[in-house]
């Protein structure tokens, strides 16, 4: 995960989006900028560009760059999981750091799990994470839940800030974010509370 603070405490689907910062798909021209910067700031990432390119090729979507006027400042990679996929990341049975694309969804499967490979940001980059997670509720997204590992203190202190929790699993300090919709209503005696509806934020 990113190196910097992030002390604030938001829902990860509730995020503010920063005007300050432009967050958009990667443009492959960027990809070997992009994985020189995780290699310098993400502890254990050592994929390649070209291995980088391979996953860019697949699934264009699955990177962001976080850039404030011109000047990149970071990105975020994802790894779309199919139901395989999926099984495969709480099972232990995925090589996350060079996955097989039989385990990503196709521009024709549903995507069943987010896992979020790395954020590499610095300085002000960080509060791209609120467009980031926009990015992240389109239709093709919205019904799968994000799972982590953060690598640093500075990752760890992000996912509990963004509601990210560990979850029992056989993949070692896993982490899952629920997505709102998927919550259900917290009961109390007497009273029936509603969780803080997210509606408007899914479309």
């Amino acid at each position: 995960m990113e190196r910097g603070s992030f002390a604030a405490r938001h829902d990860f689907d509730a995020l503010p989006l920063s005007p300050e910062v432009d967050v958009r798909c990667a443009q492959f021209s960027e990809i070997a900028t992009l994985s020189d910067m995780a290699r310098r700031l993400v502890p254990g990432v050592r994929i390649g560009t070209a291995d980088l390119a391979k996953y860019y090729t697949f699934d264009p979507e699955s990177i962001l760059t976080f850039s404030r006027k011109g000047r990149l400042l970071g990105g975020m990679a994802f790894l779309f999981l199919n139901d395989r996929g999926h099984d495969a990341l709480l099972l232990d049975e995925i090589c996350l750091t060079a996955p097989e694309t039989e385990y990503l969804a196709s521009a024709r499967e549903d995507v069943a799990a987010i896992y979020i490979w790395a954020i590499a940001a610095t300085g002000r980059g960080i509060a791209g994470l609120g467009k980031a997670a926009a990015h992240l509720r389109q239709v093709r997204f919205r019904g799968a839940d994000c799972y982590a590992q953060p690598s640093t203190v500075a990752g760890r202190e992000i996912m509990r800030a963004t509601g990210f929790e560990p979850v029992p699993s056989f993949q070692p300090d896993l982490w899952c974010y629920e997505r709102p919709w998927h919550r259900q209503p917290m009961r109390m005696p007497g009273v029936m509370i509603q969780a803080r509806s997210f509606a408007d934020a899914r479309y």
